[in-house]
């Protein structure tokens, strides 16, 4: 390794965010993971380009320019943040086994990965807590970020209570050993910014109400496993109703998983994937009940159960 070479490795798991009623501000990480590593020089070797990212797994087929990666974006902004100067060579290897556009942050887990491997190559010295400030902002909610750095669940909100603040208060959610968590991925992906587009400025007083309710429903219920609770968190007012139609067959699923056990399902993310929370006992069933009612429908889908959030060490 020569004088103005640094390297760094990192691993940063999947979430699912929007979590029932938690809408932009919960989330929780997931046992999918994104690993990445970096080689910083700042003296070049004659030949090499500037920015390369060799992708694997998931990403393999990602037709991206290197500068427009979402893991290279964390890169500069963690430099920008230490008024550090970019490395002149950067050399990015990333694999992972998060499905693409599928409502599992695998944007998220690039940028906080990307942002991450600067801190730890260049020694900037920034904490979880400035990381996920950073990511935060440019990512814009922060319910996909905080769990992918901190693990388990998370809620995240701005300090001032409006999203373009710069400050945020980050906190663990307890989850009841008895809750499991089951995902049901389709072959079909839902753009992040199709689905944000759909959803309207404004929302009447009435249903801003409602949201508060089963916002203090779903932190009650994942900490306690109250089902009565949970079933009221996870029929979400906020965003799931303006999704539905990205997602054909999405009550008959949610109908299916319940039938079997759950106390509700509901998008992960902005979908396609589909998490429905259950018993330990049932999750089981639950996952065959929901796959075999979209393969009813034609949908081939994936599911696995999340026995409890990941931890990140």
């Amino acid at each position: 390794m020569n004088d103005g070479e640094r390297t760094a490795s990192v691993r940063v798991p999947a979430t699912s965010a929007n979590l029932g009623a938690g809408f932009d501000c919960v989330g929780i990480a997931v046992d999918r993971w994104l690993t990445a590593s970096v080689e910083a020089d700042d003296k070049p070797r004659s030949g090499n380009a500037a920015i390369t990212i060799g992708r694997k797994g998931t990403l393999a087929s990602l037709a991206l320019p290197p500068a427009a990666d979402t893991l290279y974006a964390g890169f500069i902004a963690a430099c920008a943040a230490c008024d550090r100067a970019v490395p002149e060579r950067l050399a990015f290897v990333v694999d992972s086994e998060i499905p693409v556009a599928r409502g599992l942050g695998a944007s998220s887990a690039a940028l906080v990965a990307g942002a991450r491997l600067a801190d730890a190559a260049l020694a900037l010295g920034l904490g979880a807590f400035e990381l996920a400030e950073l990511c935060t902002r440019i990512e814009g909610h922060p319910d996909n970020v905080a769990p992918a750095l901190f693990g388990g669940a998370m809620l995240a909100v701005p300090e001032n209570g409006s999203f373009e603040a710069r400050h945020w208060v980050f906190a663990p959610l307890h989850v009841h050993p008895d809750l499991a968590f089951v995902f049901i991925i389709p072959p079909y992906p839902v753009e992040t910014a199709v689905a944000r587009a759909i959803l309207p400025r404004e929302v009447t007083h009435e249903i801003a109400v409602t949201a508060a309710g089963k916002g203090a429903a779903l932190a009650h219920g994942l900490a306690t496993g109250n089902g009565a609770l949970l079933r009221i968190a996870l029929d979400d007012v906020l965003h799931v109703p303006y999704r539905r139609e990205l997602v054909p067959g999405l009550a008959r699923l949610h109908d299916a998983g319940c039938a079997a056990g759950a106390y509700g399902a509901t998008l992960s993310g902005s979908g396609s994937t589909l998490v429905a929370i259950a018993p330990q006992e049932a999750a089981e069933r639950v996952a065959d009940a929901m796959r075999e009612q979209w393969s009813a429908q034609g949908v081939p889908a994936d599911s696995f159960v999340q026995r409890r959030p990941a931890t990140v060490g």
